[in-house]
């Protein structure tokens, strides 16, 4: 019996001399002259195709194998031979052809010419069958699976916090209402909608942050991390910006704000080695294709310890460089992304970590410092995107956290159960946010991140 291979195994020089069989979906079809067929066939599991060669001497030939076009999905039998083509170091030598599904060349919408990016987000159920999006997938497998592996190894427990929460987080609001209410003819108390009678008993929404849920397991179990999804109601429709997405939150007790900066350098540094190690062809890809710099950036990440700078600090370089900024910067305000990469990119050609930022632009949770005008927060900050991982320590003292929340107009009552953490046996803990598209988005060089996850949740897009 042929052994059954992917594309990738088959690929591979120790294929040669096996019999086997191999199931995906052709790319192009070429007929010679001399009576036989070149089929490019691609399985996802990798980035290249591999060749099948298929001779008019096969049972069916011009019933299957010269009906064969783009998008159809096939079965190949055949013999691994060494190739005499550069650039493959194998070829199929089919013995049969089996048509599962065709694909009309009239309608089919991926033919051999190049398609827009904006293009293929209208038919975001087949782009995965095009290079560009194979090879993201491919490479967001990869990040997971690091992220995972990282976690693992160093003892932290993977919990999964609630989708649907009545707290934010965050504190702006921007949340995505949950009810069951009839909205044509919702129940009021007076004025105000009548809560009581919902699902839920109060207002409910689709979190923004896994956060203050992961820490009750760190406050309790040590180390613990969550990988979610997560949702803000922003009706930003921008490249930057996605209505829903995926965050890596890991929280640790007995951690202060060096170790947490620590931590996300360390997988930083994983992520990308991993996808180097393990995803070259599509990062090939990528460099060729999208930006020649993304293979010399990760390469970078891997390399070099991070700067480390007081938000104080960021603040004077930016104020005393020659570079022209849109956005004005002076202390008090928050970096804007013209600002996060000219640090990265021009002043230090290093990734930077930015940290103790002012109280007044950073939520309720973070430590407040001594110094009563900043609080324990870092960014880390990469070049061409800026931001891409925000954290802080975390806010232990019971009495300055109900303080921090009422100076937010927050009610302290609605989060009870989050300042029991602090007064029952309270530690120094920390933790970070990672968004997981923007970084598939600094690692592929996309522009628009609504190209990196796999269905797109933007205003107005909710069709796939």
């Amino acid at each position: 019996m042929p052994d059954k291979l992917s594309v990738a195994e088959a690929r591979r020089a120790e294929a040669v001399g096996r019999d086997v069989v191999l199931q995906g979906w052709v790319r192009t079809r070429r007929d010679s002259k001399a009576g036989f067929s070149f089929i490019e066939l691609n399985d996802g599991s990798s980035f290249g195709n591999i060749q099948v060669v298929a001779g008019a001497e096969l049972e069916d030939y011009e019933a299957v194998v010269k009906r064969l076009s783009a998008g159809c999905s096939v079965s190949v039998e055949g013999l691994v031979k060494e190739s005499p083509g550069k650039g493959q170091a194998t070829e199929i030598q089919a013995t049969r052809v089996v048509l599962h599904g065709t694909a009309d060349v009239e309608t089919y919408p991926l033919q051999k010419k190049r398609h827009s990016f904006e293009f293929l987000r209208t038919i975001a159920h087949l782009r995965p069958r095009t290079n560009t999006f194979g090879a993201i997938a491919r490479v967001r497998n990869c990040v997971c699976n690091s992220i995972h592996g990282l976690f693992q190894e160093e003892g932290f427990l993977y919990v999964h916090t609630p989708v649907i929460t009545a707290s934010d987080c965050e504190g702006a609001g921007e949340m995505f209402q949950v009810t069951t209410l009839p909205l044509d003819n919702t129940p009021k108390q007076g004025p105000q909608v009548d809560f009581t009678q919902d699902f839920f008993d109060r207002p409910a929404f689709l979190t923004v942050s896994g956060q203050l849920e992961a820490e009750t397991f760190a406050c309790g179990l040590g180390k613990a991390y969550t990988f979610g999804p997560t949702f803000r109601a922003e009706n930003s429709n921008t490249a930057r910006h996605l209505a829903e997405f995926w965050m890596i939150e890991p929280e640790m007790a007995f951690c202060d704000l060096a170790g947490n900066m620590d931590l996300a350098e360390r997988l930083l540094k994983r992520i990308c080695g991993d996808v180097l190690t393990k995803c070259p062809e599509d990062m090939e890809f990528f460099n060729l294709r999208i930006d020649k710099t993304v293979i010399e950036t990760l390469q970078q990440i891997v390399d070099v310890e991070f700067i480390r700078l007081p938000y104080t600090e960021a603040v004077e370089i930016l104020k005393g460089c020659s570079e022209k900024f849109e956005f004005a910067v002076e202390w008090g305000v928050d970096l804007q992304s013209e600002h996060e990469r000219y640090l990265t990119e021009k002043h230090f050609a290093s990734p930077v970590i930015v940290y103790d930022y002012p109280r007044t632009i950073k939520p309720f949770y973070m430590r407040l410092n001594d110094d009563d005008r900043t609080v324990c927060a870092m960014d880390v900050l990469v070049p061409r995107v800026g931001e891409i991982v925000g954290g802080s320590q975390r806010e232990e003292r019971l009495d300055v956290l109900e303080l921090r929340m009422c100076d937010q107009d927050l009610n302290p009552e609605d989060y009870w159960w989050y300042l029991d953490l602090r007064r029952f046996g309270t530690v120094p803990h920390a933790g970070f946010g990672l968004g997981l598209e923007r970084v598939i988005q600094f690692i592929t060089g996309m522009s628009n991140i609504r190209d990196v996850i796999p269905f797109p949740r933007t205003p107005g897009n909710a069709e796939f």
